[in-house]
């Protein structure tokens, strides 16, 4: 089976996909045939992205801001009537310490983009794909599987991410809508640097110290591209995966501490 014949005028919308592992799902299907529409809260990355996609739809949004996501998803039904595959992407690493010197703020901000982000697409992603079936795709993370230390607000927030796709794989399931979370490891890239660099204020280690640590919990020794990632949201999406759904995929090389 070739990817081309199985998403040719597929209808994808990803959120946060102007940037990061959003933007390569946007390449990646649109490579494959599909028409694409993302939505992401940085206004230049959008316009960036709108000129590389032919027939895109590419729409300035916060995901934590229900108006703004109404107006995206608003967008997509009147130019498309609906959709086919649904990537609630969207993401923030958080805040990095031991949860005492965290800030309520600051756990609340990595919740609304993770959780309440996830909250608005699904909604609307229910509704939709409910007409014809199709794929929703969840971001959760080896952090949903994991205990995180000094990350606790976004080890929450994705193991929340979990119960959400199980919760959702059970509501839609009998509309013949297929619902799994892609629990990626450490992803090569700039978000991940930054992660990087935060944990190293927090815990007194250097970059390169942090680094080896995620290296040695991992099996295969070594972290994972936006490219691997984005290789199982196509099987998912795709109709090798027809039978799939209520499933944590994890793309990490075998993970087994965080710690």
């Amino acid at each position: 089976m070739q990817a081309q014949e199985s998403f040719r005028d597929a209808r994808v919308v990803v959120t946060a996909g102007a940037s990061g592992i959003g933007l390569v799902f946007a390449r990646r299907f649109a490579a494959a045939g599909a028409r694409v529409a993302l939505c992401d809260v940085d206004a230049a990355a959008v316009d960036a992205a709108g000129r590389v996609f032919e027939g895109a739809i590419a729409h300035r949004a916060d995901v934590t801001d229900e108006a703004q996501m109404a107006g995206f998803f608003l967008e997509v039904e009147e130019r498309w009537g609906g959709a086919d595959v649904v990537i609630a992407n969207a993401g923030t690493g958080g805040p990095a310490g031991l949860i005492e010197d965290l800030t309520l703020d600051g756990w609340r901000s990595c919740l609304a983009v993770n959780l309440d982000g996830a909250f608005l697409t699904c909604r609307w992603a229910a509704r939709v794909l409910k007409q014809g079936g199709g794929s929703l795709i969840l971001m959760s993370s080896s952090a949903g599987l994991h205990g995180y230390p000094n990350r606790s607000p976004y080890a929450t927030s994705k193991w929340g991410i979990i119960g959400l796709m199980k919760t959702l794989a059970m509501e839609l399931g009998p509309h013949g809508v297929r619902v799994n979370a892609i629990c990626p490891g450490s992803v090569e890239g700039d978000r991940m640097d930054r992660v990087l660099a935060k944990e190293a204020k927090a815990t007194g280690l250097t970059e390169a110290e942090l680094r080896a640590r995620y290296v040695a919990g991992v099996s295969l020794r070594s972290w994972v591209s936006a490219d691997d990632v984005a290789e199982a949201a196509l099987f998912l999406a795709s109709p090798a995966g027809a039978k799939i759904s209520g499933q944590s995929f994890s793309v990490d090389g075998h993970t087994h501490s965080l710690a």
